[in-house]
């Protein structure tokens, strides 16, 4: 259990975290230096991130943020959820999120900033985080839904379905869960036996092209986090 890394030519990065896979800053940093280890590795072509359990990702533990210090809990979490979405964009070869059961909050910072996403068909998306008091990661939602609907969803909390964003093109493919893992092998397979070096080239140039920054973008996003909490708003968090 926790997080792990599978190193070669197709690594993996399984987050086992129960009961929902939601992660302190040390569990976000650690799939932050995992992914960024997958990609410094010659030998790694392309990496899979996926979880283990009930969902992908439930964000934040928020029992982390109710001890004493709770400002400087939430600066380090905030650091710490920054570092792991870079990490996923920043890994020098491509990243596939392999998305099943519940993927809310920070899951949503995660797989927005991969190159690729493939679900099962549980899978649903979402952002809790204005009925939790908190704001964060609409920029990587805005990576998977058209402007409107991430707006929509930001502001009621809805979620959307594997199948809705595979019609928008944000989810590769959707199979049933116990064949989630072959699937996203078999995509990473095809990345794989292509030349390497033009695959990492590939990557960086996408991510130059990109026309958000997203790093930039969601720092911003933090500050009214952290205003929320200085305001009294918090009720939990979850990116």
């Amino acid at each position: 259990m926790g997080i792990t890394l599978r190193e070669g030519p197709v690594a993996e990065v399984v987050v086992d975290v129960p009961p929902v896979n939601a992660l302190t800053a040390r569990g976000w940093h650690e799939v932050a230096g995992a992914l960024l280890r997958a990609g410094e590795n010659p030998e790694t072509r392309v990496v899979v991130l996926r979880a283990e359990g009930r969902g992908f990702n439930a964000g934040v533990d928020v029992k982390e943020l109710s001890a004493e210090g709770e400002h400087a809990a939430m600066v380090a979490v905030n650091r710490a959820c920054y570092a792991a979405f870079a990490a996923v964009y920043d890994c020098a070869v491509p990243v596939i999120a392999a998305v099943h059961g519940y993927c809310l909050g920070g899951g949503i910072g995660l797989v927005g900033n991969a190159d690729i996403v493939v679900a099962s068909d549980d899978a649903y998306f979402g952002l809790p985080e204005v009925d939790r008091g908190a704001l964060g990661a609409a920029t990587h939602l805005a990576r998977l839904v058209p402007q409107h609907l991430m707006r929509a969803m930001v502001y009621t909390c809805r979620t959307v379905t594997a199948e809705e964003l595979r019609a928008f093109g944000s989810v590769l493919e959707v199979t049933s869960r116990d064949k989630l893992r072959d699937l996203a092998m078999s995509v990473a397979e095809q990345i794989a036996a292509k030349d390497p070096y033009v695959i990492r080239r590939a990557k960086e140039s996408l991510n130059g092209i990109d026309p958000v920054d997203v790093k930039r973008s969601y720092r911003f996003e933090q500050g009214f986090t952290f205003e929320l909490n200085l305001m009294g708003k918090r009720k939990g968090l979850e990116a």
